[in-house]
This record gives structure tokens, C-alpha cells and sequence, in this order.
């Protein structure tokens, strides 16, 4: 019994000794570790949710969407999907807290998120190589950092596009923006837009990102394009068409609150001007015309201005089955959200660079990162050109340079639905953008 013993406990300690060698030597980590087999590819989406500003709770609940969908098939080329989610609070500690657990984690890419502390999130991730794909677009950093990879032009070419769709309509043109960092940008950008079909610049109006009252910011808009052109200084009413012309437009870009402003807006118009209201996706939403009456919302005959094709749109199906199949009655989830819309794309990129991975090859963020610097073009299934981040691919656009996909498209709210505006094709806002002042 005593060498039966002592043989049992040199035993334990023998397999005690190699698995803390195996440890050590990085061969693998013990069942439940936050790193698998090396079968698993651990990535991150980080989004605001239950703030008192913008909240993006579609983004997260897109990615473990995804995540259930594509290991109900086996995974990316045979390997897991783990995705983390975290909650960015629109603060600049909630989106650092949010890299580092990233970074805690393993992660090999942060994917479809959302934030505007684009400092307090990239600097961790560029220091560990994690590369950040698809981000949202709304803060520089994102079009600045080497290792961020857009998938759109984010807030610089909506707001540009915004400037085009507007500058073809109206003579006058104000501007509801944050008042911060982030938002400090949109004139500019909105005026180079405006700048191309020889508009005057816009008004820009301040607003705190979290207010619940907007009646300053309305009565402002409103005084400022209510007059257009005197006609008495025009050439006797040119024509139909150029009257049109002679209107103002108030464009706002408040996020979740742009609602709030325009129903201040229209309890001011007591006078019923009607200018021409206007946004951007992610400001206005279907699901906010839905909300908002359909066909009877104040939104009706908006103009909007967006990165992707409508949502009605034939090529969005896939990503509705999936919605429709693994979102398991999650009501944050909306098909019709830009986020969500972008976390989909964003989650197709790092699919496809995952299948260039030998299915022996260890997957690590630097590699991913080398992968989305060095490869071929991408295709998202027609959402978007092709999309590639080589150095060639990177445009001259003042402190913007990896904007490389600049396309926008035009969009109409007619009969309570969101559709494409007649007689405008998508474009691409990038030669607009490197004629613009630097606005970051």
C-alpha cells in the first residue's frame, strides 16, 4: 500500500509538472479558458446602450446573431465564433474599459462597434495590434489609425452627401449638431457637400448631445431658413424649378434625439413654413417613420442620406434570415438599423479574412491585421464596392485617409417608407471630401 502510494502521488505530480510547463510554454489553455483549443476565434463588439445619448443596443445583439448563426454551420472554416459584447456608456472610460477587456480576452479583432472616444479605444488596441473593423464611422480616429479598417465613410461622407442632396434643393441650410468633439467636425463636412453645387454654408447649430428640450435650437433653424431668395431680386420668378430652389432646409444629426428636435421644430412652425427637413441614417431610422405615423409621420418627404442601399432592398435578405432565425426575439434587434446594417458587413469582412487562414495556421490579431492590409478586395455581396485597405486603396481626404469606400445613397421618405430619391444614383463623396478643408 505505501509504494502503491507513493507511486500515486509521484504520478499527480508529474502531470501536475506538465501541464504547468504546457502552461507556460502557451500549448493550449485548460477546458473553460477564455482562449479554446485554438479552434476558437475570440472578437469583441462594443456599443452605447441604455445612455441618456445615442444608444446603439442593435450592434451587439447583431453580432451574437451572428455568432449563433454561423456556428449553427461549424464555424469559420471549422473554427468557433466567440463573440464578447460590451457596453461603451458613450463615455471615454466606458470605451477604454471596453478595449482592455478585449485585450484581456484574447480577442483577434474588435468588429461593428460603436463609439465616438475613438482616443480612449484605439490607442490600447494599436498597442496590443488588435484591429478594429467596421466600426461605425463616428469618431476620426477610425479613419486615421492604421489599424482600423471602415467599411464605410462614416459620419465624413454622410454628412458631405447630406451637403449634395441639399445643396439641389435649397438656397438656405441649417445644421442641429452636438455640441462636441465629434460634432465639431459636421459643418465642415456638411459645407464641402454644399460647396460642390455653390450653396452658401449651412447655419450651425449647437445642441447638448443629451437635451430633452431643443425649442432654442428650433426657433434658431427656423428664423434662419425661413426667407430664402427675395423674389423681387431675382430676375421675375425664373421658373418653377428655381422657386423650388428658393426654400430653406434644416438638417439635423442628433442621433436617438434627432426625434425630439424635430417635434420641437414643428411645435414652432406654428406658421407651417414647412422647410425641407433632412438627416442621416442612424438619425432617422424606418423603424422611427413607423413609430411616428407611417405615412401621417411628420418625417414624410424627408431627405436622408445613407452609406447602404434601402433596406427593402433584395440584398439584405440574407442578413434578415439570420435576424430572423438566431436573434431569438431580441426587440433591440432592427433589420432596418444602420447599426445593426454595419455590424453585418463589418462580421462578412472578418469571415472572409478568416477563410484565407490556413485551417493549421494559429489565428492572431496581428495576422488578421496583416491579412486586411495585404489581401485582395473584399466583397460584402453588394452592400458596398469591394473594399480593400491596402496603402493603394488609401485616398487623399485631410484627416480622413482610410475612408475607402466613399459611396453614398439618396434616400426619400414616400408613403411612410424610406426609399431611393428619384432620379439620384449612389456616389461616391470622395472627390468632394479631398477638396474639403481638414475637419478632424
Amino acid at each position: 500500500m505505501t509504494m502503491s502510494r507513493r507511486a500515486a502521488s509521484l504520478s499527480r505530480t508529474l502531470v501536475a509538472t506538465a501541464v504547468g510547463a504546457c502552461l507556460v510554454a502557451g500549448c493550449g489553455a485548460l477546458p473553460g479558458g477564455s482562449e479554446g483549443s485554438g479552434d476558437t476565434i475570440t472578437v469583441m463588439t462594443f456599443a452605447p446602450e441604455q445612455t441618456k445619448a445615442t444608444n446603439m443596443p442593435g450592434m451587439p445583439g447583431m453580432a451574437k446573431a451572428y455568432e449563433r448563426w454561423v456556428n449553427s454551420k461549424g464555424g469559420i472554416n471549422g473554427r468557433k465564433l466567440r463573440v464578447l459584447t460590451c457596453n461603451e456608456k458613450n463615455t471615454p472610460t466606458g470605451a477604454a474599459d471596453c478595449a482592455r477587456k478585449a485585450i484581456a480576452e484574447k480577442a483577434v479583432a474588435v468588429v461593428g462597434s460603436y463609439s465616438q472616444h475613438g482616443r480612449a479605444f484605439m490607442a490600447p488596441l494599436e498597442a496590443e495590434g488588435i484591429p478594429f473593423i467596421g466600426g461605425y464611422g463616428v469618431s476620426s480616429e477610425e479613419f486615421q489609425s492604421t489599424l482600423s479598417y471602415p467599411v464605410n465613410g462614416g459620419q465624413p461622407v454622410l454628412l458631405a452627401g447630406s451637403g449634395h442632396q441639399l445643396g439641389k434643393a435649397c438656397t438656405q441650410v441649417a445644421l442641429v449638431r452636438p455640441d462636441t468633439l465629434a460634432g465639431d467636425s459636421l459643418p465642415v463636412l456638411l459645407n464641402a457637400g454644399l460647396k460642390a453645387n455653390k450653396v452658401a454654408e449651412a447655419n450651425d447649430i449647437r445642441a447638448a448631445e443629451d437635451s430633452a428640450d431643443f425649442t432654442p435650437q428650433a426657433r434658431e433653424a427656423l428664423a434662419n431658413t425661413s426667407g430664402g431668395k427675395d423674389p423681387k431680386d431675382s430676375k421675375e420668378a425664373k421658373e418653377a424649378k428655381e422657386k423650388e430652389k428658393e426654400r430653406g432646409c434644416v438638417s439635423a444629426v442628433l442621433g436617438e434625439r434627432t426625434e425630439t428636435f424635430f417635434d420641437a421644430f414643428r411645435r414652432i412652425d406654428t406658421q407651417r413654413k414647412n422647410p425641407q427637413i433632412s438627416s442621416v441614417l442612424g438619425s432617422v431610422s424606418q423603424s422611427l417613420v413607423d413609430r411616428t405615423g407611417g405615412r401621417e409621420s411628420p418625417f414624410e418627404g424627408a431627405y436622408l442620406t445613407s452609406w447602404y442601399p434601402v433596406s427593402s432592398d433584395p440584398l439584405w435578405e440574407p442578413m434578415r434570415k439570420v435576424i430572423a432565425d438566431h436573434a431569438f426575439g431580441d426587440d433591440t434587434l432592427d433589420p432596418d438599423d444602420s447599426g445593426a446594417q454595419t455590424t453585418w458587413i463589418a462580421y462578412t469582412v472578418l469571415s472572409e479574412i478568416v477563410k484565407r487562414i490556413k485551417a493549421d495556421e494559429d489565428i492572431t490579431a496581428r495576422k488578421v491585421g496583416r491579412l486586411l492590409n495585404q489581401s485582395q478586395a473584399v466583397s460584402t455581396g453588394g452592400l458596398t464596392p469591394d473594399l480593400s485597405w491596402r496603402y493603394q486603396d488609401m485616398r487623399a481626404v485631410a484627416g480622413f485617409p482610410r475612408i475607402v469606400n466613399g459611396q453614398v445613397t439618396f434616400q426619400i421618405v414616400q408613403d411612410g417608407r424610406l426609399v431611393a430619391q428619384p432620379g439620384e444614383q449612389p456616389l461616391d463623396m470622395t472627390p468632394t471630401l479631398e477638396q474639403a478643408p481638414r475637419a478632424a
